[in-house]
């Protein structure tokens, strides 16, 4: 039998790149699979359900559990990978840049966290895995307003595991390093100095491996952070 089989797993951000990825590969594992993007139409199979919600929109978020539960019931996993990639110097970050950053990728799994939680406390178990990057735990130029974001997410993973000890839900933080998606297309970094060629850089199935591991394990292994990056690096 595979390993979600009979679960119910939710990922943000899942209409491309590395949500799509997850979404797969938590699907082959058996698990029936939310994906939920501002870019997808409602659809529905035994397999799937596709949500269109618009994540930076509060009200939106706090009435996304009510859409889940009716559609396929109470999440046993909630994947937080919905976010946004800036580069760029401090100087050259606006405060409007900034601000959406902070938004995207610290502010939004705060609200899908707040959100599923109730429903997770009240069956006394979950799992929540929050998608970081090494910009999380490693200062890196022209990463001032996304790191700042990163680094406030691992803060609140951090808090979440506190509060939720003893309660039956997990919290895991997986911080791939560079990962070979569309957010590069504009950097292009195989043409700049000091960047990872994209052909070394990891690729969204890497992630969703580990997520997959991650969401497999039976509920008495708790797994704080998996870093992951390009070998050699």
């Amino acid at each position: 039998m595979s390993r979600l089989a009979g679960r119910i797993a939710l990922v943000t951000g899942a209409s491309r790149g590395i949500g799509l990825a997850i979404a797969r590969a938590l699907s082959a594992d058996g698990a029936r699979v939310v994906r939920v993007s501002r870019r997808l139409p409602p659809a529905a199979t035994s397999a799937w359900v596709d949500l269109p919600c618009d994540l930076s929109d509060s009200a939106a978020v706090e009435g996304l559990p009510a859409r889940v539960h009716q559609a396929a019931g109470v999440p046993d996993l909630v994947v937080n990978n919905a976010g946004s990639f800036l580069l760029a110097p401090v100087e050259e970050t606006t405060s409007a840049a900034f601000a959406e950053q902070l938004a995207a990728n610290l502010t939004l799994p705060f609200l899908v966290s707040r959100a599923f939680l109730p429903g997770m406390r009240a069956r006394g178990s979950g799992r929540l895995i929050l998608i970081g990057s090494i910009a999380d735990h490693v200062a890196l130029p022209g990463n001032s307003a996304y790191a700042a974001a990163k680094y406030g997410a691992r803060g609140f993973h951090e808090v979440l595991r506190e509060e939720l000890r003893g309660s039956g839900i997990l919290c895991s933080l997986v911080s791939p390093g560079p990962t070979d998606t569309e957010a590069w297309d504009p950097v292009n970094p195989d043409a700049r100095e000091g960047f990872i060629p994209r052909a070394r850089m990891l690729r969204p199935g890497d992630v969703a491996d580990a997520v997959r591991w991650v969401a497999g394990l039976p509920g008495h292994v708790d797994v704080d952070w998996l870093r992951m990056g390009p070998a050699g690096q």
